[in-house]
């Protein structure tokens, strides 16, 4: 038994930081839970190779909300209790974190970005999938009928992905397919490529894909130029899984409300991850078909195909006369074709082989599931539920601040802007990337959650920002429009940090500044200056692609704007310099109605990048 005094161990601030270094290495995907795979990799990565039924008894050990995984919380009370003489599987976990630690170099990038000079292994069965996802998703595209499909007979053959990622316009493509929309191919380089701008097509694509909510720390454009396989196969899941992820919403499917569970309210349904509601979306399955069993994991769960059978005879129409005939089978692999051959029949048979099923790879499966659900829901929508235009729409500015945090690398990932941030750990993090060394994790890790809150909101007023009549409960409850001035003000910060760092100077920066910086440069180069952020001439576009013809002359074409007489060309032309600004290294966010509609403070956002920019290439 576990020493029943770990609640008496004294954890230091140092102590977490290493702890959440630690669990990040573990944590391959960055979902915020270490899974039985991930473990497995860790200990293959130091020669310690251990059989799947030791590591599934490691997790289940410490994961006290038997989800399959571990949290981070999970994960710091396990090296509390391992500090007060744990059990076995705590123990090993322990130890092999000691070696994670001494070895965090080793198992670092490859790129400045992701650290040079070092060794990774990654997933073959990942690179056939996502291959095999590329090609089905980007297939018709005539520009890239030269580099699809891509042959995945083989793992060698798949091994091409590689390399026609390299010069970032599949990247790019699949960026849109994720977020329609996202990067406006006029400004992408296509013919003829050199260096310079196979370059500046992956730092577009690392643009856009941090204004899509991916994490691009440690992720390098030179990375993804090189085709170094783990930094792209880790750039290539979060793309994925955000795009499969996108369709799992109501206003995508109205009939999630059938998901509700009793006395639950819609509110508490659309506040889970799309994990859990694909969890709950096949247990509901499960439960219709009158099957006993029921899922925690896309892993160890539905290794034996049982909970796939069923789920297929529920949501496949009656007239493909799907029955539990695959169950027959005592061969996990050959039953685990069999599923894969009904998914094919309904033009889902996407991400995993049987190995993948019978392994109990949780990515492959999330995504295989996730691909299921947005083809073939199998739910009807509720009429005794009122669905109103809030619960289905989320704001572009809710989206904006949700996909900044996650960009940054927040653990764990923001899916609902109200209720992820309700813990008060992802407002923390983006205070202490703010001014490192600010938080007392030791004080705000395993707090409650309305005190955690609180605690932001205290640190918060120590940075400077305004936050007047903002307080912990507010965002415990789920105050939009506090939580909004919130994040704004984080927002601010943080571009305007990153200002400063770059000018060496102890004062922060203004928003005057950035528009003095704005009109020296339009002055210098012959343009109209603006009078604010407000100032309406902005709605067309033209000073930010004045100040980018400043900063970087030649950067955009002219002959690709239209006339910008109709809010449609308005728009058209908003697009492209959004694209133009990323594609030369800006990190904005702003988006394209943003500019049309003049809204002064994501404005200021785009001229502070533009900025920075300036500022690192005078460097």
């Amino acid at each position: 038994m576990a020493n029943p005094d770990w609640k008496k161990v004294d954890i230091t601030e140092e102590d977490v930081k290493e702890f959440r270094e630690i669990f990040d290495e573990f944590d391959a995907d960055k979902s915020g839970h270490v899974t039985v795979e991930e473990l497995g990799e860790v200990f293959k990565k130091l020669g310690e190779p251990v059989p799947g039924y030791k590591l599934r008894d490691m997790i289940r050990e410490v994961d006290l909300d038997n989800s399959g995984t571990v949290d981070f919380d999970e994960f710091v009370i396990m090296m509390r209790k391992a500090r007060a003489g744990g059990e076995k599987g705590t123990a090993c976990l322990y130890k092999v974190s000691g070696k994670v630690k001494k070895n965090l170099k080793k198992l670092g990038g490859n790129s400045q970005a992701s650290s040079e000079s070092t060794v990774h292994s990654y997933s073959e069965e990942e690179t056939v999938a996502f291959a095999d996802w590329i090609n089905f998703s980007l297939g018709d595209d005539p520009e890239l009928c030269k580099k699809l499909p891509i042959d995945i007979s083989s793992d060698e053959n798949a091994d091409r992905l590689f390399k026609i990622v390299r010069d970032g316009v599949v990247l790019a493509k699949l960026i849109n397919v994720a977020e329609p929309g996202t990067i406006d191919e006029r400004a992408l380089n296509k013919g003829n490529l050199n260096n310079f701008s196979i370059g500046e097509n992956q730092t577009l694509v690392v643009n856009s894909a941090a204004a899509i909510g991916v994490n691009v720390t440690n992720i390098g454009p030179s990375d993804l130029s090189a085709g170094t396989p783990h930094i792209v196969l880790g750039l290539l899941w979060q793309i994925i899984r955000i795009g499969l992820f996108n369709k799992i919403n109501i206003k995508e499917c109205p009939g999630l409300s059938a998901l509700l569970l009793n006395g639950e309210e819609l509110k508490d349904l659309l506040a889970l991850s799309p994990e859990e509601l694909l969890l709950r979306w096949v247990n509901f399955h499960l439960a219709n078909a009158n099957c006993p069993r029921r899922i925690n994991n896309f892993g160890q769960d539905i290794s034996d195909s049982e909970a796939y059978t069923y789920l297929m005879t529920q949501i496949a129409p009656r007239e493909y006369g799907f029955d539990l005939g695959p169950l027959d089978c005592s061969d996990l692999y050959e039953r685990a074709q069999l599923v894969i051959n009904e998914a094919d029949k309904l033009e889902c048979a996407r991400f995993v082989t049987p190995k993948d099923i019978v392994k109990g790879n949780r990515k492959l499966n999330l995504a295989f599931v996730a691909n299921l659900f947005n083809t073939w829901p199998g739910l009807e929508p509720q009429d005794d539920i009122a669905v109103e235009d809030d619960d289905i729409n989320e704001t572009r500015e809710e989206k904006m601040f949700r996909n900044w945090m996650n960009s940054l690398g927040v653990n764990p990932l923001v899916h609902h802007l109200y209720s992820d941030l309700a813990s008060g750990i992802v407002l923390l993090q983006l205070i202490d990337k703010i001014k490192p060394g600010i938080v007392d994790w030791s004080k705000g890790a395993l707090m409650k959650k309305i005190e955690n809150c609180n605690y932001a909101v205290e640190l918060g007023k120590q940075l400077r920002l305004s936050l007047v009549g903002i307080e912990g409960n507010d965002i415990y409850s789920g105050v939009e429009k506090l939580i909004l001035g919130f994040a704004w003000q984080l927002m601010r910060a943080y571009t305007m940090k990153l200002l400063q760092d770059l000018s060496g100077s102890s004062k922060p920066v203004t928003d005057d500044q950035v528009l003095d910086f704005v009109n020296t440069q339009l002055a210098a180069g012959g343009h109209d200056t603006i009078t604010s952020f407000k100032d309406e001439s902005i709605a067309t576009s033209m000073p930010i692609l004045n100040l980018i013809s400043t900063i970087r002359p030649d950067a955009f074409r002219k002959d690709m704007l239209v006339p910008g007489h109709t809010e449609e060309e308005r728009l058209s032309n908003a697009k492209y310099t959004i694209t133009v600004s990323r594609k030369i290294g800006a990190g904005v966010y702003a988006l394209p109605e943003d500019i049309v509609e003049v809204k002064p403070k994501m404005l200021l956002t785009v001229f502070a990048c533009l900025q920075q920019l300036y500022m690192k290439m005078k460097k």
